[in-house]
């Protein structure tokens, strides 16, 4: 292992303090309780943002996963504690079950849609808040979310799950996950969400009906998102007919790992060599088209008309590192470690801002930010970031 990388990992340990600090110190709505809704570049609180349940389940996850991973310390429990509290009182659906999509400042419900991502986030954090404080209503909450996404939104006739619902579960016609996305029925996005909580919620939760969906989510993604090219294909209609031609390299390098670790959970060992095998492919192509003369990881590609976006997304430099270490552990390719490096340093000098803290939510083809973009927002979280710098020690 080259001392550089070693120096990587040591990094990224600070760094994780530093990211669990800010949020710790900058988000904490004193007034309204749980957590502010919107912070801008200048580390300005927006008065009476929304509150998006992505938003408050990343933050559960990722304080729970770094307590996890800071086993001796207790510094952050009361964050954990006060975002599980804050998203059981305001986000949960008493009367028709799963977890509401936005909260206006005092957290009354303003949107009360069942998107399937963002039952899919509510079972990931509160799997790992029951791994920190083994509460027993979280773990039931998890599986009962679980649940639901297997009844309402699986597709039991052609497969996959669908991708949103009005409150009470029933069709709804505009799916859209944001404003930017497809309206279209089966996502790559939240079927890689949805095989990442399920991960999540069989290391607590024991169950052949779980596995089984877990391994259905790993053959969907091997056979239907994987495209010929090792690029992940993003928007279905029902019946799994392509509906774009946009590759988006984040997702690529993102899905190339979370895809291995749900075939470790599923135990499947055949399965377990095909996704590292699809991983070492999807690395390839991911070096050769998602990596700039800087060395940073480009937005994304739209093959229709090969018009690049060069811009640079804080998550997927993140991401990116996750995924190359799992490559280079199979292959001990050093130009994996090599790209690594070169994709933190651009971080460092352009993504993580060491004026007002936090990171850039994307930085232009000059490396120049876009300070319209908030540094907290709905689809602002410390869970890339945090996630990335921990898995890294391994």
């Amino acid at each position: 292992m080259k001392p550089s990388y070693e120096k990587l990992k040591i990094e990224l340990h600070q760094e994780l303090e530093s990211i669990l600090s800010y949020w710790s110190k900058n988000t904490l709505d004193e007034t309204f309780s749980g957590f502010i809704g919107k912070i801008n570049s200048r580390n300005e609180v927006i008065p009476n943002a929304s509150k998006g349940i992505i938003l408050n389940t990343r933050i559960l996850w990722s304080f729970s996963a770094a307590s996890n991973y800071l086993s001796t310390s207790k510094k952050y429990k009361s964050i954990c504690d006060r975002s599980y509290q804050y998203i059981k009182l305001y986000f949960k659906d008493s009367k028709h079950g799963g977890v509401f999509w936005e909260l206006d400042f005092r957290g009354n419900p303003i949107n009360k849609r069942k998107q399937v991502y963002a039952q899919s986030f509510a079972i990931y954090a509160l799997s790992e808040y029951y791994i920190l404080t083994k509460d027993k209503e979280a773990k039931t909450w998890a599986i009962e979310l679980f649940n639901l996404i297997e009844t309402y939104a699986r597709d039991n006739i052609k497969n996959g799950y669908i991708e949103a619902f009005n409150e009470d579960w029933s069709t709804i016609q505009d799916m859209r996950l944001s404003e930017k996305d497809m309206n279209a029925s089966k996502t790559m996005n939240t079927h890689l969400h949805i095989l990442e909580a399920y991960t999540n919620l069989l290391k607590i939760y024991d169950s052949e009906a779980l596995r089984q969906a877990l391994k259905n989510l790993v053959k969907l993604i091997q056979n239907k998102f994987l495209n010929k090219k090792y690029n992940y294909d993003l928007f279905f209609n029902n019946d799994w007919n392509l509906q774009s031609n946009i590759i988006s390299y984040g997702h690529d390098i993102e899905t190339a790992w979370l895809v291995i670790e749900a075939a470790k959970a599923v135990g499947d060992k055949d399965l377990i060599k095909e996704t590292e095998n699809t991983a070492i492919q999807v690395a390839e192509v991911f070096l050769n088209d998602g990596i700039d003369n800087e060395g940073a990881v480009i937005n994304e590609k739209k093959l229709d008309t090969n018009e690049v976006d060069t811009d640079r997304h804080w998550w997927p430099q993140m991401e990116a590192l996750v995924g190359l270490k799992y490559v280079y552990q199979l292959t001990k390719d050093s130009k994996y470690i090599e790209t690594s490096i070169k994709i933190w340093e651009f971080t460092k000098a352009h993504l993580i801002d060491s004026v007002y803290g936090e990171w850039h939510f994307r930085v232009n083809h000059e490396g120049k930010p876009y300070l319209e973009e908030d540094k907290v927002s709905m689809w602002k979280a410390p869970y890339h970031t945090s996630r990335a710098c921990i898995l890294m020690q391994f």
